[in-house]
């Protein structure tokens, strides 16, 4: 089932894609996922019309096709992963890279459980569940270690996309068991399926399952100093391009900031704000 889901998004969104590779020099395709991403670039829509230039927003579900859709000129920008997520794209796809564009918000990864309501009420050997992109584990274990769960080894580096989970754990009071076995789009699914005791969910995700990570999670990540910023990615060739440094000013315009702040009440933060 979720290989059709995923084929049919697909498609879709090259159905879609090609659409847009027929705009003129004042249209801005970007590929995004909905919430907050989609959102926050609904918002900014009307001041990129003040600026002469219109918005095409590209909605997706998937996180492997948007960069290499942007590599290859098919949309103009992407707006979905944060700063790790494309570093380890780019570093699969030497002849393919990106480049980040802008730095525009925080969404702070949660834990959550539908039925252990504290830290201190998490049972023995309970299960927990963590996506399957390596970008975001090391992010998973820093978390919990500062849950006060786990420790840590001091060779440990929270953006590894190759670690072991068993070397860098150096004490598991509670004998959690790890998962990592699920997209990070099926988390939620995941999450409401009752599949494990514990989920490390990232805010985008539990805010379009209808969670609120600042009031539903058991603990939610510290966003000061925080390396997992959501960017704007774009060839490097089209940075200086009219129409990108349009998007970029718009996206760290104050009226952005503030909306972000209004709109997600700490479920997502300005990055500005993570100094």
């Amino acid at each position: 089932m979720k290989k059709i889901i995923y084929i049919i998004t697909l498609i879709i969104s090259v159905i879609t894609l090609s659409a847009c590779s027929n705009s003129n020099e004042t249209t801005i395709s970007v590929i995004a996922t909905s919430i907050p991403h989609g959102e926050i670039l609904e918002f900014a829509r009307p001041y990129l019309e003040e600026r002469g230039f219109e918005l095409e927003i590209i909605i997706t579900s998937d996180y492997y096709f948007p960069n290499p859709a942007v590599a290859a000129g098919d949309a103009d920008a992407n707006f979905f992963q944060h700063v790790p997520f494309l570093s380890k794209y780019n570093s699969e796809n030497p002849s393919a890279q990106l480049e980040v564009a802008a730095y525009v918000h925080i969404e702070p990864i949660g834990l959550y459980s539908k039925t252990i309501t504290s830290l201190e009420s998490i049972p023995q050997g309970a299960s927990i569940l963590l996506s399957n992109s390596v970008s975001d584990h090391g992010r998973a274990l820093n978390l919990l270690r500062a849950a006060g769960l786990i420790t840590l080894s001091e060779t440990f580096d929270i953006l590894s996309t190759t670690l072991n989970f068993s070397e860098v754990i150096t004490s598991n009071p509670k004998q959690l068991v790890f998962r990592t076995d699920v997209a990070p789009d099926f988390l939620i699914s995941a999450y409401n399926s009752n599949e494990a005791d514990l989920y490390i969910i990232n805010s985008n995700y539990a805010l379009e399952g209808g969670l609120n990570p600042v009031e539903d999670s058991i603990f939610i990540e510290e966003t000061t100093n925080n390396p997992y910023v959501n960017i704007v990615a774009a060839l490097e060739s089209n940075l200086n391009s009219e129409k990108i440094k349009a998007l970029i000013e718009v996206l760290a315009l104050d009226e952005v900031k503030a909306f972000i702040e209004s709109q997600y009440q700490g479920s997502v933060i300005p990055a500005s704000n993570n100094a």
